[in-house]
């Protein structure tokens, strides 16, 4: 049996890359524990590798999040409400009430109906293609330039990633390209979008801890490897795919989300 702590940081690196790349975290954080035997490590390390993720884009966007504070502030001193269009105070905001609203009807639905094999390998496949069709509309807009009908779209969008194989960076970055942002706009804006969802997450299982429920045994080596590794992990992806994606296209990542459902297909239908 895997250590703990080695288990958690591995899984560490796991969702530190996947919650970034369009690839679906959920899918690999379901297929490698069942593939390799592990036991569940229980609702601590969910709040584990999304606290070490959700720091990561705190720190690695801190001017986009600086701004954002001094806006609300500045906003709360003149009793300005709403701005609107070119606000990503308002953008955020907007897109973050559809994943909302959506996980509070349905989240019960998809965790019973929805997180089985024969699902993740249509959505791997089906929004990884969708992904593609979307890289070839790719504009120039961006981030700064967004609209309160953008920021609904993309946060409708988000929505769907409650569906395992979906991917919340893919369908929001898909969303984004299809609005005519650019490839690396498209992905920075799906960052910032997944912060407020990324900050509820591990609210909601802190608060579960809280209640004393879903602690899975985990000692405080493995909880501080957990939080170590998501964090350097997802900095240094978020970082590189943005510099991946001046010059590069989606590409590479449809074609592996393609070989993932293969994958899945053959070990559960097939092997």
């Amino acid at each position: 049996m895997l250590d703990p702590t080695w288990q958690a940081a591995i899984l560490g690196v796991l969702q530190g890359l996947t919650e970034f790349l369009p690839i679906s975290s959920s899918a690999h954080l379901i297929l490698l524990p069942w593939m390799a035997g592990w036991p569940p490590l229980g609702i601590l390390f969910d709040v584990v590798i999304h606290g070490g993720t959700l720091l990561a884009v705190l720190i690695y966007f801190r001017k986009d999040w600086k701004s954002v504070i001094d806006e609300i502030f500045t906003r709360l001193r003149g009793h300005v409400w709403w701005k609107g269009s070119g606000s990503l105070v308002d953008a955020l905001i907007v897109g973050t009430i559809p994943a909302v609203i959506v996980a509070l009807a349905l989240k019960d639905w998809i965790e019973q109906y929805a997180r089985v094999p024969k699902v993740t390998i249509v959505t791997l496949a089906a929004f990884g293609l969708l992904l593609l069709w979307a890289d070839r509309r790719h504009g120039e807009r961006t981030v700064s330039g967004v609209t309160m009908r953008d920021a609904f779209l993309v946060g409708l969008a988000q929505s769907l990633a409650l569906v395992p194989g979906v991917s919340r960076s893919g369908i929001t970055i898909t969303a984004a390209l299809f609005l005519g942002f650019s490839r690396r706009e498209s992905a920075r804006f799906s960052f910032l979008l997944a912060t407020p969802i990324i900050a509820l997450g591990a609210l909601d299982g802190g608060l579960l801890l809280a209640l004393g429920e879903g602690g899975g045994g985990l000692h405080a080596g493995a909880v501080l490897a957990g939080v170590l590794v998501s964090f350097v992990v997802g900095y240094f992806c978020i970082k590189y795919f943005l510099q991946f994606l001046r010059s590069r296209s989606f590409l590479p990542f449809v074609i592996y989300r393609l070989g993932l459902a293969a994958v899945i297909l053959l070990l559960v239908y097939v092997v």
